[in-house]
């Protein structure tokens, strides 16, 4: 998931990466990513969105630098990382600085998009690289100092044409019990000139992960603005979205980031996973990652 996959892409094509960043003071998300429109034209460009508010700075392609042997992306004074992220953003309405050191990533067990990562024109691919990290450090935006120490931290990417045209993101790893993340997503898929709904799910709860996904024969029962049902052979997993107001992300259509999105980084959301019936954690988390695009 660490690898680049737009260095050789001339056209209608994108690749971004989400850092998300959960502290005691609130949560913090940085997007850097590339675009590339229809007649090639090439830009870089990072999003912030926090509870409060979007911002996003975009940047001439030739600010940006990928290194092939470790995973680290830079743009402009931005610099992501493995190890954790340096911010330097300057522009209108926007000021942020600082760094966030990351503890090890905990990735999962296997590509999230399982035997679909094997197709090479899916719209959209998605992969996980990191459910739960510890975070240090911390960022000043717009005068507002957010601590991160003691914070924990997520990251995942995506990269192809265009996002889907309707579909559900949710993501949250801040519970009572610790021990818990949680990431699904729920999409209209394009293929082979049909459409079907599509779903990536995984749970990580007390050192063992649940993946839900279409190649697992996963059963949509419930997917909407306020929750989603997913069933798949014993286990049925199920959440409760309790959204608050969103800001707005653009996002790619045919490579450009001409489309706008809402993202809310701080529902409230309350999951819960059986296993043949029996309740295995009953769960509300706060500061959820939420998009519901339709």
């Amino acid at each position: 998931m660490t690898d680049y996959r737009s260095l050789h892409r001339h056209r209608s094509f994108f690749e971004g990466w989400y850092f998300r960043h959960q502290g005691a003071d609130g949560a913090v998300a940085f997007i850097p990513g590339v675009s590339i429109s229809k007649q090639g034209k090439k830009s870089t460009f990072v999003q912030v969105i926090t509870k409060s508010g979007s911002f996003n700075q975009t940047y001439p392609y030739t600010a940006f630098r990928a290194c092939r042997k470790n995973f680290s992306v830079r743009i402009g004074r931005n610099v992501f990382t493995e190890k954790g992220v340096h911010i330097d953003m300057n522009g209108p309405g926007l000021h942020c600085t600082g760094e966030i050191r990351y503890g090890p990533l905990t990735p999962i067990s296997s590509d999230i998009m399982g035997p679909f990562r094997l197709i090479p024109f899916m719209e959209c691919n998605h992969g996980v690289i990191s459910m739960k990290h510890s975070l240090t450090g911390s960022v000043t935006l717009n005068g507002e100092s957010i601590s991160m120490d003691g914070g924990i931290g997520y990251i995942e990417k995506d990269w192809g044409s265009s996002f889907p045209s309707s579909y559900l993101w949710v993501q949250c790893n801040r519970f009572s019990d610790s021990s818990c993340s949680v990431m699904v997503s729920i999409a209209e898929i394009p293929f082979c000139g049909t459409r079907f709904q599509g779903c990536i799910a995984v749970v990580c709860f007390q050192g063992r992960e649940y993946r839900f996904a279409t190649y697992r024969g996963v059963k949509i029962i419930r997917c909407s603005e306020t929750g989603f049902i997913l069933k798949q052979g014993d286990y049925l997993l199920e959440a409760d979205i309790l959204s608050k107001p969103a800001h707005q992300l653009l996002a790619p259509q045919s490579g450009e980031m001409s489309r706008v999105i809402r993202e809310n980084m701080s529902a409230a959301a309350r999951f819960r996973l059986y296993e043949n019936n029996l309740l295995l954690f009953d769960l509300t988390g706060d500061e959820v990652g939420f998009e519901y695009v339709k």
